[in-house]
């Protein structure tokens, strides 16, 4: 028996691929172009043109039309994917470059986050389509991820080794920052001394709620965003 694909998700596809051959600020078919093209309603076409707005892919100006985003890479607050899948739904080809593997002492601030004193800290510079966006230091309990992270992670997904073994990254928090680029930044990012930054530090949980990763992504501020979805609240007076 064949799977079942909603209407919504083939359009949405489509459209990726049609995104990924254009150059930034194409314009994109109309809800009614999709409509007649499709042979849909104006609401399944108005959802999968919404579910790239929210990756960041497209976006759209009232009362001209929906146009190809930059290369810059957005997601949503909120929501996390690992970096490889972030980028492959954008069409673009993810791939990292291992700086540093080792296991050591925890910091104070490591400890008081991931309850361990030992810990193993992958840190890795982040591409897509060859183009640095990030580095990315994450530090994880040594007691719990063995030997998962004995794996190559330039071109495999570290969320997938995680959850392979049982490790599932569930929930989390994070806070952002903006911050220049220091030296090192600037030389692994190719980007100069004192270049915006956006700098991100989350602590993911897996499946039990237990601490499994403390992580800080330095981003290229031009190459990278995070879209905001909220609710307005009103005054109570």
């Amino acid at each position: 028996m064949s799977q079942f694909v909603p209407r919504y998700f083939e359009i949405e596809q489509t459209l990726r691929g049609r995104a990924a051959r254009l150059e930034p600020h194409s314009p994109l078919p109309s809800e009614a172009q999709l409509c007649d093209e499709f042979g849909v309603s104006r609401m399944t076409a108005r959802a999968a043109v919404q579910r790239l707005v929210q990756d960041g892919l497209v976006y759209r100006v009232p009362g001209r039309g929906t146009f190809v985003a930059s290369s810059r890479a957005n997601r949503t607050a909120g929501h996390i994917l690992s970096f490889s899948d972030e980028m492959r739904r954008q069409g673009r080809v993810p791939s990292s470059r291992m700086i540093e593997r080792r296991e050591r002492r925890a910091t104070d601030d490591e400890e008081r986050r991931l309850g361990v004193r030992d810990v193993v800290v992958l840190r890795r510079v982040r591409l897509a389509d060859g183009k640095p966006i990030a580095v990315e230091r994450a530090v994880f309990p040594a007691d719990r991820v063995g030997d998962v992270l004995d794996q190559d992670f330039e071109n495999e997904s570290l969320f997938g080794a995680l959850v392979t073994a049982g490790l599932v990254p569930t929930s989390g928090s994070a806070a952002l920052a903006a911050e220049a680029a220091t030296a090192e930044d600037a030389r692994l990012l190719r980007v100069r001394k004192g270049a915006p930054l956006l700098v991100e530090r989350r602590l993911i949980r897996d499946q039990d709620g237990e601490p499994l990763e403390w992580t800080e992504s330095r981003y290229v501020g031009t190459r990278y965003g995070i879209d905001v979805d909220f609710d307005v609240e009103l005054p109570t007076s």
